[in-house]
């Protein structure tokens, strides 16, 4: 026995005593993990009501699933097509559709579009804000009545979503999407609508466009 472990009071019974009640790290992991494991509830078998090995064989073997298929081809093959001869046919819409834009006008001409916020101070833009693409830009101006009308409406359809945000958001229902969706463009720039291109569309399907949200108004 050395020194300094005589001095501290470690003497060989009691070092063999400690050696004894000292649990190596690997076997109180052990112990433990067992325990939970042993107290936890035996989980059932996710696979137990599946097929059994002589079904799947038998599928493999015999093709069932090739059978199945060929079977269901065979029913739709008495049946009418349902093919749609695009673009002479066309499927139908739902009036949530979300295509192209338009800005609309009050039956008098007037633009519905206002523009106006607190005190006919400030902008409305409401749809500029929510847009999440960031594609709209609006500049408006004061009248000499003192109410406020946009002089410049753009829309960058590059950029646009078709989240229908804007829709939602405007008050007035000034903009709208149409149920137009064949505006394909041979240039970019052709996708960059100002406040005339948006007014012209919403003069063009101003019937489709009131007969849609008339029927979508329980839901609004």
């Amino acid at each position: 026995m050395s020194r300094p472990l005589a001095r501290l009071g470690l003497t060989a019974p009691r070092l063999a005593a400690r050696a004894s009640t000292v649990t190596p790290m690997g076997a109180r992991a052990f112990s433990a993990s067992t325990a939970r494991r042993m107290a936890a509830p035996q989980e059932k078998n996710e696979y137990s009501n599946g097929p059994s090995a002589i079904d799947k064989a038998a599928q493999m073997f015999f093709f069932t699933e090739i059978v199945r298929g060929g079977w269901i081809v065979l029913e739709q093959f008495f049946r009418d097509p349902y093919t749609i001869m695009y673009p002479f046919e066309k499927g139908p819409l739902s009036p949530r559709f979300r295509g192209e834009h338009a800005l609309r006008r009050y039956p008098n001409g007037e633009e519905r579009c206002i523009a106006s916020g607190i005190a006919n101070t400030l902008a409305c833009k409401l749809c500029e804000a929510i847009c999440p693409a960031q594609a709209i830009t609006i500049e408006s101006e004061a009248r000499l009545d003192g109410s406020r009308r946009t002089t410049k409406y753009d829309i960058d359809m590059t950029k646009c979503i078709y989240c229908g945000f804007c829709q939602e958001a405007c008050p007035v229902d000034a903009i709208v999407e149409t149920q137009n969706y064949e505006y394909a463009t041979e240039t970019r720039e052709e996708l960059l609508y100002n406040k005339e291109k948006l007014l012209s569309n919403g003069d063009k399907a101003e019937a489709e466009i009131a007969a849609n949200l008339q029927s979508d108004h329980f839901y609004r």
